[in-house]
Order: C-alpha cells, then sequence, then structure tokens
C-alpha cells in the first residue's frame, strides 16, 4: 500500500504532458501549434505569384551555397533552391514526416536532383550539422514547431558565420497556420538571434523575417519563455507591421 501511495503521488507530482524527454530542460511554449495541412497552394499559383523567387532574392541565394528546407513537404522549395545554388552549392531537405520524405526522395531522384540530400528530424531538433550552412529556411512551418526553444537552440550552431535564418509565414494565430511578428521575434530573441530584415510583400501573401545570431546562445535553462498576452499587449510599442522599436532591428519596405 506504501509503495502504491508513493507511485501515486509520482503520477500527480510528475504529469506526463506528452513533451519530448530531449525537450523537458527547455522552456514549454505559451502558444498552440498548427497542424499539418493536408492541402497545399498549387506549385504552379505559387510560381505565378513569383513566391519562391521573391523569398530567394531578398535571401541573396545565390550559386554555390549550402542552404536548408526545413519542412520541406513536397519540395517546392527544395527544388527551387537546388535549381538557384547551382552544382557547387547544396541543399538539405528537412522533415519530420517519413512518408512525406520518401515522396520528396522520388521527387529529387526523378528531376535527377544531384545537389540534394534529405533528413528525417524530430519536433525538438532539426539535426543539422554543425557549421554547415549559409541560410536555413522556415516557410510556413514555424507555427508547427511545438517545441521552440529547444528547436531553435539546436538549430542555431548548423549556422556558418554570417549564415541567417529565413521566415515566411502569416501574421494569423499559431493554431491557424500563421504566427504574429511580434511573437516570432521574441522567441527568436529568447535564444540569441536578432532580427536582421522584415518585409510584407503581396506575393508572399505574408511576411518575411531574416534572423542572425547574435552573442552567445544562452544555457536552456536560462531561457525566458514569451508569453503570448505580454506580447500581444507590448505591440502598441512598436510599428504598425508589429517591429519593435529598437535600433538593432532594420524594417524593409
Amino acid at each position: 500500500m506504501a509503495a502504491a501511495l508513493v507511485l501515486s503521488g509520482c503520477n500527480i507530482t510528475e504529469k506526463d504532458d506528452g513533451r519530448p524527454e530531449s525537450a523537458r530542460d527547455f522552456p514549454e511554449a505559451d502558444r498552440p501549434v498548427s497542424t499539418v495541412s493536408a492541402s497545399q497552394m498549387p506549385e504552379r499559383t505559387r510560381d505565378d505569384r513569383k513566391e519562391a523567387v521573391t523569398v530567394m532574392d531578398l535571401a541573396n541565394i545565390g550559386e554555390g551555397m549550402t542552404v536548408a528546407d526545413i519542412g520541406a513537404g513536397e519540395g517546392y522549395y527544395t527544388t527551387r533552391l537546388a535549381e538557384r545554388v547551382g552544382k557547387d552549392g547544396r541543399v538539405l531537405a528537412q522533415d519530420i514526416d517519413a512518408e512525406v520524405l520518401q515522396r520528396l526522395g522520388s521527387r529529387v531522384e526523378r528531376e535527377r536532383l544531384d545537389n540534394v540530400s534529405i533528413k528525417l528530424g524530430t519536433p525538438d531538433d532539426p539535426g543539422l550539422p554543425e557549421g554547415s550552412f549559409d541560410r536555413v529556411f522556415l516557410v510556413h512551418v514555424y507555427n508547427q514547431v511545438s517545441e521552440p526553444y529547444a528547436f531553435l537552440w539546436r538549430l542555431r550552431p548548423a549556422l556558418r558565420q554570417g549564415g541567417q535564418v529565413i521566415v515566411v509565414d502569416v501574421d494569423r494565430a499559431t493554431d491557424n497556420h500563421g504566427i504574429p511578428p511580434k511573437l516570432l521575434f521574441c522567441e527568436f530573441e529568447s535564444v540569441g538571434f536578432k532580427l536582421a530584415a522584415f518585409i510584407r510583400r503581396p506575393e508572399l501573401a505574408g511576411y518575411y523575417a531574416r534572423f542572425e545570431a547574435a552573442g552567445p546562445r544562452p544555457d536552456p535553462a536560462d531561457i525566458e519563455p514569451c508569453e503570448q498576452e505580454v506580447v500581444a499587449a507590448g505591440t502598441a510599442d512598436g510599428g504598425a507591421d508589429g517591429t519593435a522599436s529598437r535600433p538593432d532591428r532594420i524594417v524593409e519596405t
């Protein structure tokens, strides 16, 4: 009976909240996440509005660069990045869905994209090799990241010196396939990134944000989580586009 009481107490104090064990050293995000959408806009439609070209131009993607496409899905950006970086460049396509990656692998073989490799990631770790990437892309996928602090903390060492993280998303609730810019900025800053550019363009039907590593990477225990209500209340202190009025932030139009 005593043992049963002890076990019962453990169940109460150590509640299983479904978080990965590997993420428990990091704060829990104070926001819901979007589910993966089965329906996506057709690639032809995205090309007609010059989405990928606009994003790659803003990110200054050129031949010979090494880039990662996180949440690559069916490969819309992977294939176009592969063409842009050329035979001397490299593209790593990553996703957490093994079946999706199998389909992407078939597409890569079919289109003979010899500069593309594929990797399975996890919800709290993109699994990128250290010091390898000039750019890391998160296009309409960051709102699905359930452990943003662990994820970004483990992503940061993958950047080369001068490397950047590119986020394309929509300004709406995180459980509605978007993320408010102020919340995005706060989560990135919490793990040692600074905002380098924030742009709204009709070609994106949303916004483009570019981040760079700044200062030392904090210890997981020192990361201060962002509270949705506080971040939302602070929007009035920033610009009309939701950016904070700080000198280290560049807002492009």
